[in-house]
């Protein structure tokens, strides 16, 4: 903690060494206040769904240690390497190298991958295990939802089995995303690296109601505890005129196809056709991909059409960009209103309706209001929707409480209201993406291993001491290093675009990144108030302060500044402009200015 004058707060550390933070070397704390700084100061870590220590490994890469940036990647994130490549990356849109003035976040998703592709081949994974608790888990589901939550359960003692229907695991990252973004060998690797700590894996083995299927009734009585992981495994329903609501447009024409089902086929090993216009109507990443599979089956004319516009859609720019690479158009403020089609049964044409924009929906999105009378007709051969995915409960033989959206209920612990019977991922949540479900799902683990054991393990900051600033403030210039990838002649269903950073590269655009959990502090009581670190820092972010504000969560708050000398409390170094240059550290004439790094570790409670 900073000293301070005991009027402002006061400080109580998990351990107790010296009252001055500049003799520190290496402790924990449970204070609010420390753990609130990490959570508050550390952007990226933050906005993570998994918590991932993204700094620690971004330094290490810059230090040439890939294999440690691995493993800390998968302290959090269980599938460093695949997520490196299909991450949403909310992380990125926080960064504080983003900031304006900053420049352009740093690409925090290609350095994890980095990380995994330039580790050594000798590379050993490491993993923490607990004692055995002789405990039993059922895990139904084996995407990625269910194997973080398997793999965390089994660290912390418990024997887990997954139940999985598909004969291979890894749910929508293997059925729904094509392999030119996600290669299948590497996606295997991971997998195995993240079950081989003791889970079972059952693969070909249905969890249902079915003939034949294991009831979930049954694992209850088998197993001390169930969680179910089988995420939206059904396509949201367009409705469309003159279609009944009990009828799929599919079956009523063979040209029209939903997305999920169109990549759930070709990756389970099916020929699948499309026609030479190929309309795909959805704004996610699962309409991105279906037209970049269908534009590598031959379609010659593929475009994908949005009730907004693209501006709005939650995908990444670099996907739309090489989407649009690829000869795909984009086309917006339209929604399906009609099929098309000829005596023979087949498809000629999706009757469209223009929409404008109207105002925003909760989520941040843009609503899209059908202008009366606009309606017209794209021509098309093959008709695939990907508007989105929900979740069924048909496979449970134990009733479970459900919302009005038919999403199951669960408790703060993830429990459902059925006792020992639990839930996560987008099962719990509706379609998100990969990172988001394993996130929860590593929260949910947590919660069923305190609920099994009776005992909750709890967070603390690991601060260690750091004797000098670990970047230049020349590393403020490096430009973005951008992703290279394959030639557009090259590119096939089995073939990944993206390439990968190079050593260089990857080293370059570590050395961007400003290392938030350093934690610069000043020792008021050794500060002789020369002012020399105010005039020397780039930015505003050395303050005189009278009192900080100190939040419900524990964490600080705003700073009350003020410029009469006799009402100064302390100078406060502002982590919200620290750029972490190291400047007031390398001119302060007493050495009051200590650096820490701090990370969030959980322990026994």
């Amino acid at each position: 903690m900073v000293t301070m004058p005991s009027t402002l707060f006061s400080s109580a550390p998990l351990v107790v060494a010296s009252e001055d933070p500049t003799k520190r070397s290496d402790h924990f704390s449970d204070d609010p206040r420390d753990i609130g700084w990490v959570r508050q100061n550390v952007p990226c870590q933050n906005a993570c769904p998994a918590g991932t220590n993204i700094p620690a490994y971004i330094r290490s890469i810059a230090e040439g240690q890939h294999g440690q940036a691995y493993e800390i990647n998968r302290e959090a994130n269980v599938l460093p390497g695949v997520l490196g490549r299909i991450c949403s990356r909310p992380c990125e849109s926080v960064c504080r190298h983003g900031w304006p003035g900053n420049g352009e976040p740093v690409s925090i998703c290609h350095l994890k991958r980095t990380a995994g592709d330039l580790k050594d081949a000798r590379h050993r994974i490491t993993e923490r295990l607990y004692a055995p608790t002789g405990k039993r888990i059922a895990v139904v589901g084996a995407g990625p939802a269910g194997v973080a939550a398997a793999h965390d359960l089994s660290l912390f003692g418990h024997d887990v089995v997954i139940f999985e229907k598909e004969e291979k695991p890894g749910g929508m990252l293997r059925y729904g995303i094509p392999e030119f973004r996600l290669p299948r060998t590497l996606l295997d690797i991971e997998l195995h690296n993240a079950l081989r700590v003791g889970v079972q894996l059952r693969t070909g083995t249905t969890v249902g109601v079915g003939k034949g299927a294991l009831r979930v009734s049954t694992l209850l009585d088998d197993f001390d505890a169930v969680l179910l992981g089988t995420g939206c495994m059904a396509p949201v329903r367009l409705p469309l005129r003159g279609i009944p609501e009990d009828q799929e447009p599919s079956q009523l024409c063979q040209d029209v196809e939903y997305g999920l089902h169109f990549l759930m086929d070709l990756h389970r090993g099916q020929n699948k056709r499309v026609g030479r216009r190929v309309v795909v109507v959805g704004a996610g990443f699962t309409a991105l991909d279906c037209a970049r599979v269908a534009r590598r089956l031959g379609g010659m004319e593929v475009t994908i059409h949005l009730r907004t516009s693209e501006e709005y859609i939650p995908v990444n720019k670099e996907e739309l960009f090489e989407t649009k690479r690829e000869g795909i158009r984009i086309k917006g403020l339209r929604t399906p209103v009609a099929l098309r089609m000829d005596e023979n049964g087949r498809l000629t044409g999706v009757e469209f309706v223009q929409n404008r924009l109207g105002g925003w929906r909760e989520q941040g999105r843009r609503m899209a209001i059908p202008i009366e009378g606009s309606e017209f007709i794209e021509p098309c051969d093959t008709l695939i929707i990907a508007i989105g995915q929900r979740t069924v409960n048909d496979f449970l033989d134990k009733r479970v409480e459900v919302d009005r959206k038919g999403m199951v209920r669960v408790a703060e612990n993830g429990m459902t209201s059925v006792h020992g019977l639990f839930a996560a991922g987008d099962y719990v949540r509706g379609a998100s993406t990969a990172i988001e479900a394993i996130g929860h799902a590593r929260q949910i683990a947590a919660q069923m291993d305190s609920w099994l054991v009776g005992r909750k393990r709890h967070q603390v900051v690991h601060m260690e001491q750091v004797a000098a600033p670990l970047r230049d403030r020349a590393s403020d210039f490096i430009n973005r290093q951008h992703m290279p990838t394959l030639p557009l002649a090259e590119r096939q269903l089995n073939k990944e675009v993206e390439c990968g950073l190079t050593r260089e590269a990857g080293g370059d655009e570590a050395k961007r990144c400003y290392l938030c959990d350093l934690r610069y502090q000043i020792n008021v009581d050794r500060c002789i108030y020369c002012r020399a670190c105010i005039e020397v820092a780039p930015r505003n972010c050395i303050k005189l302060v009278s009192s900080v504000e100190i939040q419900q969560d524990g964490s600080y708050g705003e700073l009350q500044e003020t410029k009469e000398w006799n009402r100064v409390a302390a100078i406060w170094i502002d982590n919200n402009e620290c750029i972490r240059c190291g400047a007031c550290f390398k001119v302060c004439p007493v050495g009051c200015i200590s650096i820490t790094r701090n990370k969030l570790v959980t322990v026994d409670g």
